[in-house]
């Protein structure tokens, strides 16, 4: 029997829609959520996550402002807007557009960027704050694999979920935030990543599978169990001359297989791309109430 798909789409029209009711609450008390989006250079894939992101804003009732700014611009004076966006009050989420350009530092902007607007959750105090069990404000991804686990009736507690990378944006963060001891977590985890050895006898061994590492179709059915839930984080282009653009888009897993041994999978897109954004309005909605 083909798997349950996990609409990621779905869901995160369900929390923009809660997100509304917290925002009217918020306007009643003559406050605004504010998120400020920084982008350095001329993207193209950047330009459209920003773009989607402000337009999201839009439709659920959170100020937003977009700073653009050519790719020669020097660090100093993006360190100088930020400390600019730090000030503002009608700001609650400061989110920088990466990649940077070679001349500024990734490290050196995260850290510039004040903890209590930190809304993709990526400074050094915020993850400090992750790794306690007492955190802040949750990386928007990883959040939002939880929140698509949980709300679909996959809670991952008690389960061996396997993750397949390590990045800073999604494996390293997640694994944390699923073993903790709490709601929508207690999981025992696994991360797997170049090192690993045996791949496939671990990943079969896994009750909830996340892949992240990159790869197009890397996780085929073969190394996954009967009743596996996936969660396909990757994002690949690959050729198709049947399609307008001359590409498409699939993730980590081989979707086609996986799907008739999984009980459920997320597709990509539609799945946990949805979510990130939707994790992002609810960081900033968040701070806002703390502000």
């Amino acid at each position: 029997m083909a798997a349950e798909i996990i609409d990621g789409k779905k869901i995160s029209a369900e929390i923009k829609e809660g997100l509304k009711d917290k925002i009217i609450r918020l306007k009643e008390r003559g406050k605004v959520p504010g998120l400020a989006a920084v982008m350095v250079g001329d993207n193209p894939a950047s330009q459209v996550y920003v773009n989607m992101k402000v337009k999201a804003c839009e439709e659920i009732g959170i100020y937003s402002e977009v700073s653009r700014y050519p790719k020669d611009l020097p660090e100093g004076e993006l360190m100088k807007k930020i400390d600019e966006l730090n000030q503002q009050n009608n700001i609650h989420g400061i989110l920088v557009q990466f990649p940077m350009p070679a001349q500024i530092s990734e490290e050196k902007v995260i850290l510039a960027i004040d903890p209590k607007k930190d809304v993709d959750g990526f400074h050094p105090f915020n993850v400090g704050m992750m790794l306690t069990g007492k955190p802040t404000f949750l990386p928007c991804t990883p959040l939002g694999i939880q929140e698509l686990l949980v709300r679909s009736g996959h809670d991952p507690s008690g389960k061996h979920v396997v993750i397949l990378g390590r990045g800073s944006l999604v494996g390293r963060p997640l694994a944390p935030m699923l073993y903790q001891k709490a709601k929508g977590a207690n999981a025992t985890v696994t991360i797997c990543h170049t090192g690993t050895k045996n791949l496939p006898d671990i990943t079969r061994q896994a009750d909830i599978l996340i892949a992240a590492m990159g790869k197009a179709r890397f996780v085929t059915k073969d190394m996954v169990k009967p009743g596996v839930v996936v969660i396909d984080v990757g994002t690949n282009r690959i050729e198709d001359p049947t399609t307008k653009s001359g590409y498409r888009l699939v993730g980590d897993v081989d979707f086609n297989s996986v799907s008739q041994i999984a009980i459920a999978i997320t597709p990509v897109p539609g799945g946990v791309g949805p979510m990130t954004i939707a994790m992002l309005l609810s960081n900033t909605v968040r701070s806002c109430e703390m502000l």
